[in-house]
């Protein structure tokens, strides 16, 4: 399993947070990573310091067939294919389109990297979504092989969780029947809050099989580093939230691990 999506249809839950900071914990463990940024918002490219126009960015990867040219490379072993505003308008452009549900999944298929397909030469590919269930969302579900749900410790990020995790399941069953629903990462975790101890509780009570038994707490420094183009993680290693990011990816790698055998 190599290809993962971020969703949430919730804003503001720390997915794309997740992404860049799981996808940067990988890369100082000498992974190979690629991050997609198929969000019009285009955070995870700003939050690496990285700002493109259409003509830089996965828009155009789409219209070429092949997204190589437009890799950043902000890290060792951390490549980023950014987005661009211009995404926006791929909603209507799919309309018409024959088999449009398939658009990123071919994309990835016939990019290559360095001669090699993508597949074969990143260990992961990391897909950032945007806070909706649209077209593009549609896209990103039938392209990835597994999903990572991150949910902001409050009761609103909870109520809706159902809804997400019953359009997985109809994406499974009409497009990717190798959907897998991989994990879900609890964010923003006070544990001086009574609220955030209630949901991170109800999530594991109805969710217990996918639930990371890593904590991503709340932290100031979380909020300021994409202001300075870093993920967490570099902008203040020793940040309880970096800490907890790095215990994520040595979580995540073992359960890719344990789905593989």
């Amino acid at each position: 399993m190599k290809i993962f999506a971020f969703i949430n249809q919730k804003g503001g839950v720390g997915k794309t947070t997740v992404a860049i900071n799981l996808a940067r914990a990988l890369s100082l463990k000498n992974y190979k990573i690629l991050l997609i940024d198929f969000d019009p918002q285009a955070n995870a490219g700003s939050g690496l310091g990285i700002r493109v126009n259409k003509e830089e960015s996965i828009y155009q990867a789409l219209i070429e067939g092949n997204c190589e040219r437009f890799f950043k490379n902000p890290y060792p072993n951390f490549y980023v294919l950014p987005s661009s505003i211009d995404l926006v308008g791929l909603e209507v452009e799919l309309v018409d389109l024959p088999e449009r549900e398939y658009l990123l999944k071919k994309l990835i298929e016939k990019s290559t990297f360095n001669g090699f397909p993508l597949k074969n030469f990143f260990d992961f590919i990391f897909i950032d979504s945007p806070p909706s269930l649209s077209l593009i969302t549609v896209n990103i579900l039938t392209a990835c092989e597994g999903v990572i749900i991150p949910l902001q410790c409050e009761y609103y990020a909870l109520e809706g969780l159902s809804l997400l995790v019953r359009t997985i399941r109809g994406i499974k069953k009409s497009f990717n029947p190798d959907l897998v629903l991989f994990g879900l990462v609890l964010t923003m975790y006070d544990k001086r809050n009574r609220l955030s101890y209630e949901v991170a509780e109800e999530a594991k009570n109805h969710f217990k099989w996918i639930v990371f038994n890593t904590l991503i707490p709340r932290s100031v420094r979380v909020s300021e580093a994409p202001s300075f183009g870093k993920p967490v993680i570099d902008y203040e290693p020793q940040n309880k939230a970096s800490l907890s990011f790095i215990e994520l990816a040595e979580e995540f790698l073992e359960r890719v691990k344990n789905y593989s055998k």
